[in-house]
């Protein structure tokens, strides 16, 4: 599947999880076990979460942690796909 593609998939996504304050350290696991049930999830950074770094650089983080690809970043969502 092209990029264009599952941004389109993407689209019509709920949020399922959120980065709060505790970083990313608290929801790889979450975030893993998601990836490996649906290929395709959204992920809300909220920007206690940002604490200096851009939304761009916590998703890449968080992707490289669970094997994953950032298909997209938009505001404080990003979209991860494995």
């Amino acid at each position: 599947m092209d990029e264009q593609e599952l941004r389109k998939q993407a689209h019509d996504l709920d949020v399922t999880v959120w980065v709060g304050k505790g970083g990313l350290d608290p929801v790889v696991e979450e975030v893993s076990d998601q990836l490996a049930d649906r290929d395709l999830i959204k992920v809300k950074f909220l920007r206690a979460a940002q604490g200096g770094t851009t939304v761009e650089e916590l998703a890449a983080e968080l992707a490289e942690r669970v094997d994953a690809t950032v298909i997209e970043t938009r505001g404080n969502t990003g979209v991860l796909y494995r």
